[in-house]
C-alpha cells in the first residue's frame, strides 16, 4: 500500500507543479500566440478558417436579428 501512496504523492506534485507553471505562463503564452496569429499571412489556413468562422457568426447574428424583428412585428 505504501508504494501506491508514494506514486500518488509524486503524481500530485507533478500535476500541482504543472498547474502552477500554466497559471503563471498561461496569460503570457496567450498574448504571444495572439501576436503570432496577427502576424501570420492572410492565406495561413488557421487564420483563414478563423476569419471565415467569424464571418459566418456575424451573418448568423444578422439573420437572427432580422427573424426577431419579423416575429415582433408579426406579434404586434
Amino acid at each position: 500500500m505504501r508504494p501506491f501512496l508514494m506514486k500518488l504523492m509524486r503524481l500530485a506534485v507533478i500535476i500541482g507543479g504543472f498547474a502552477l507553471i500554466m497559471r503563471l505562463a498561461g496569460p503570457k503564452m496567450g498574448e504571444f500566440m495572439d501576436r503570432k496569429f496577427e502576424e501570420a499571412p492572410e492565406d495561413f489556413p488557421p487564420k483563414w478558417m478563423y476569419l471565415n468562422i467569424n464571418a459566418i457568426r456575424e451573418q448568423n447574428e444578422r439573420i437572427l436579428h432580422l427573424l426577431e424583428e419579423k416575429a415582433s412585428a408579426g406579434a404586434a
